[in-house]
């Protein structure tokens, strides 16, 4: 069945409360207990309305609400809309589609675009106490002027103005008399300061643009220096915490709240998440999607929270990955594979057992009746016994994976060769005697005999088999397409790219393996989008929004670990 966004799923368990120290939940703990904020816990999850959320993502909204949870406090959206060009109604809506997923709820939700107002009434102020001018410099002028890491910045000729004057061209700015890019207001701070932010950021450019909220109101819009921390003081942010790439806009952050005399808002930084074989930046992400290599942002490819979803995560995943990943003060990237931990173990407990195959190769049990079909009794999950059970059909003619027969088999290879017997999974013992080959030789039929003694899997005289495999009843398989994906990307470290090369340069050919004619058993017919199952013996499976009654649709959202294709890796 669906879900909707913000509903428990079936089966669901709440993240374990972790209370494991770390160092954001020792600050506020130190807060509380001096009594810095009067007791008060206020966080934000601020992000810009430009692309939907990533798996990045996850762990600032787990963080930002589930310690403001944690402590009894309370958590605000804020949508940093200030940057027009690149901001749509759409980013909005998915954003909260996806917070809500996860399983929270924001208290406020609000837009920096809500203090337009107030931003220009306190940069008029800033002007007027000669801590702000009005620039014409160029940006590429301003970049040459700010000095390096090891070489000062020299002052802008435009940085003494007078405030009368730099009162009136930042009125003229806000009137829309000047073009884009002519001019910008700068706060006027130190041009020698060893951090380079320190030196005149920019406050306000000039750009014309329709806002999706304000519409043309605005002709110049506030830089995110400037707008983020009086966002968080207008709402009484007690705690601002942000990744560790902010960390030198700290003192700036700081120098605007101290310069206005308003609520001291304070921004504590911890490490954001990387993960191998993943890119998490927006701007790539939406050239995916703009240049038509994946299918959307909720391609079951791609790490944002929506593709993750149509793949088959589960909230619980995300948020057990989250918890286990932790924080720190230091940048670091984890393996993809952890994640995958947590999904399966997730899955493993709720997902009901099907049986499925992918690439079917025709079994004819010679001695099975003709015409006659029998049902047998199927676990629905081993790991819930109140899942209970279910009707599977079978017959004489069956489909099995191509891979679950040789006619030369390999070292230690124990499935299904002529002459050997296995076990059908809830079914018979069957022994292959003979096979049918086309044109090219290859094997497209394989003729087996059945002991009716075994029904159930199980022989009476207690003789035992190596392998069990399983099948789908031909007469009652239902045709299905399924999608296999692998990393969207060859390279474990997209962060760690050589000099000249794109990440977009270690795309994955073989991402996305569709397979046309999969079979299922009857009762995957009209699966919801959105439920998820394990095909036995193959991986998690989730229908996708493209399924129809009669016409499923699967995804695979992660494998099953299998030691068999590691050793025929290894044998090849």
């Amino acid at each position: 069945m669906t879900t909707p966004a913000g509903a428990p799923e079936p089966g669901a368990s709440p993240a374990p409360e972790t209370r494991s120290s770390n160092f954001l939940r020792d600050r506020i703990a130190e807060d509380l207990k001096t009594s810095k904020y009067n007791g008060r816990v206020q966080t934000r999850f601020p992000p810009e309305p430009n692309g939907y959320l990533h798996i990045g993502h996850a762990k600032a909204i787990c963080i930002d609400f589930g310690l403001a949870d944690e402590f009894g406090g309370h958590t605000n959206l804020r949508f940093d809309d200030t940057n027009p060009e690149k901001e749509d109604v759409e980013y909005v809506e998915s954003i909260k589609e996806d917070i809500q997923w996860l399983g929270f709820h924001w208290d406020g939700l609000f837009y920096a675009s809500d203090y337009f107002g107030q931003l220009y009434e306190w940069a008029v102020k800033l002007i007027k106490e000669g801590k702000a001018y009005v620039d014409d410099l160029t940006a590429e002028e301003i970049r040459k002027h700010r000095g390096t890491l090891t070489e000062p910045g020299k002052d802008s000729p435009y940085r003494n103005r007078s405030v009368e004057e730099n009162l009136n061209l930042f009125e003229r700015m806000r009137a829309g008399e000047f073009p884009d890019g002519s001019r910008v207001l700068r706060a006027k701070i130190d041009m020698s300061s060893p951090n380079l932010n320190m030196r005149d950021p920019v406050m306000y450019r000039i750009l014309h643009a329709e806002h999706h909220r304000t519409g043309n109101k605005w002709p110049i819009y506030p830089m995110y220096d400037y707008a983020h921390g009086q966002s968080d003081s207008l709402e009484k942010v007690t705690h601002s915490m942000c990744s560790l790439e902010f960390a030198d806009h700290q003192p700036l952050y700081q120098w605007f709240i101290e310069q206005l005399g308003i609520f001291p808002s304070q921004q504590i930084e911890f490490d954001r998440l990387s993960l191998t074989y993943t890119l998490m930046s927006k701007r790539k992400l939406r050239q995916l999607v703009e240049q038509g290599t994946v299918r959307g942002w909720d391609d079951p490819r791609m790490p944002t929270l929506s593709g993750l979803r149509r793949r088959g995560y589960t909230r619980e995943a995300i948020r057990n990955f989250v918890t286990a990943a932790g924080v720190s003060r230091t940048n670091g990237i984890v393996e993809l594979a952890m994640l995958e931990h947590f999904l399966r173990e997730d899955l493993n407990k709720r997902s009901p057992r099907v049986m499925a195959v992918l690439r079917p190769l025709k079994v004819v049990i010679d001695n099975y009746p003709e015409g006659q079909a029998e049902e047998m009794d199927a676990t629905n999950n081993p790991e819930d016994e109140s899942a209970g059970t279910r009707k599977v059909p079978f017959s004489r003619e069956l489909y099995i994976e191509q891979d679950d027969f040789r006619e030369v088999p390999p070292p230690k290879y124990f499935r299904l060769t002529p002459g050997r017997e296995v076990r059908l999974r809830y079914g018979y013992f069957i022994t292959a005697k003979s096979v049918v080959k086309n044109d090219k030789g290859e094997v497209v039929e394989v003729h087996c005999t059945y002991d009716p003694a075994t029904r159930g899997g199980n022989a009476p005289d207690g003789r035992k088999v190596k392998s069990t495999i399983h099948w789908v009843s031909a007469q009652h398989a239902v045709d299905a397409e399924v999608r296999v994906y692998e990393n969207l990307f060859t390279k474990e470290n997209l962060g760690d790219l050589e000099e000249g090369k794109d990440p977009l340069d270690y795309l994955n050919p073989n991402s996305l393996e569709i397979i046309p004619h999969a079979k299922l058993e009857p009762s995957l017919a009209n699966a919801a989008p959105g439920s998820r199952y394990q095909f036995e013996r193959l991986g998690y499976f989730c229908a996708d929004l493209d399924s129809r009654p009669g016409k499923p649709v699967f995804n695979r959202t992660v494998a099953l670990k299998d030691t068999w294709a590691k050793i025929e890796k290894k044998q090849s």
